[in-house]
């Protein structure tokens, strides 16, 4: 497994070894074991969430303000560009944000670790998203950020306007969110 730093240095990419011929391909997805030894990645993940959209369908910034969730993204099928934005308010990297591809094509993955805000933007005419959670959904401690909040200036690759519901059109600026304390 390749291992890659982003900006922000808890934020990962992941891109699996994969072996394929004219037949297909084969990759392990998940190994514990190598988690911990290549990316030192040692959380117990807890659930499984699966999602399809549609193209320019963005879905976030999401993050549990008690039940706390590191999360392990990947595609399986169509592409998405999903982001990380760190809401730790004593974070050195507080308010700033990472935004990587991920594809069923390049079978990259990304660590979003606990204390972060996560979403996504469809960019393929659909796609399909697997996610490991380090705990569970908790919908009373939900939050989200508004995907457009000017100071984030996170820059999505659409154009027009997302798809979003109608949770996700509520979300507030980092300035008015609940944030980490560590």
């Amino acid at each position: 497994m390749n291992v890659t730093k982003t900006a922000i240095p808890e934020v990962l990419v992941l891109e699996p070894k994969v072996f394929g011929d004219e037949r297909g391909f084969f990759y392990e997805g998940y190994n514990s074991k190598m988690l911990a030894e290549e990316a030192g990645i040692t959380d117990v993940f807890v659930q499984d969430n699966h999602s399809s959209s549609i193209r320019n369908v963005l879905r976030g910034l999401h993050y549990q303000i008690k039940q706390s969730q590191g999360k392990l993204v990947r595609v399986i099928a169509g592409e998405i560009f999903d982001v990380a934005v760190d809401v730790r308010k004593n974070s050195p990297t507080f308010g700033k944000w990472i935004g990587e591809n991920l594809s069923a094509e390049n079978k990259k993955m990304l660590w979003i670790p606990k204390g972060f805000a996560h979403g996504y933007v469809v960019i393929s005419d659909i796609a399909e998203v697997l996610y490991k959670t380090t705990d569970y959904w908790a919908p009373e401690h939900e939050r989200c950020i508004a995907w457009n909040d000017p100071p984030l200036n996170i820059t999505w690759p659409i154009k027009g306007e997302p798809k979003l519901s109608e949770k996700d059109q509520q979300g507030l600026p980092l300035s008015r969110a609940e944030l980490f304390d560590d």
